[in-house]
């Protein structure tokens, strides 16, 4: 059973940052890739970015030189810091964990809401 903690989110206006983190309770050799989705009301699911096991990172355009994803390892963690914050940022952010090449898990999410 995998198990994603999610932590961080919250309320700030904008401009501000916020980080949020995921650890995950599984082997480390076992997790492909990791990263965060976010889904606002109304709107289908995205991808936010993402970062391999050898580190390789891929962003939504829309959040491409605000946001930074990184992962550690030893820790089973993944960390998005968010910067420059933008109501359109507003949303459920969800971790997700992709276990060999198929395997999706999903943590709880975490309400992210930005004020104009």
């Amino acid at each position: 059973q995998v198990q994603l903690v999610e932590s961080g989110g919250g309320l700030v206006q904008v401009g501000g940052s916020l980080r949020l983190a995921c650890a995950a309770s599984v082997s480390r050799f076992s997790i492909n890739a990791m990263g965060w989705y976010r889904q606002a009301p109304g709107k289908q699911r995205e991808l936010v970015a993402t970062i391999t096991s050898a580190g390789s990172t891929n962003y939504a355009d829309s959040v491409k030189g605000r946001f930074t994803i990184s992962r550690d390892n030893a820790k089973n963690t993944v960390v998005l810091q968010m910067n420059s914050l933008k109501p359109e940022d507003t949303a459920v952010y969800y971790c997700n964990v992709l276990i060999g090449l198929t395997k999706n898990y999903w943590g709880q999410g975490t309400q992210v809401t930005v004020s104009s």
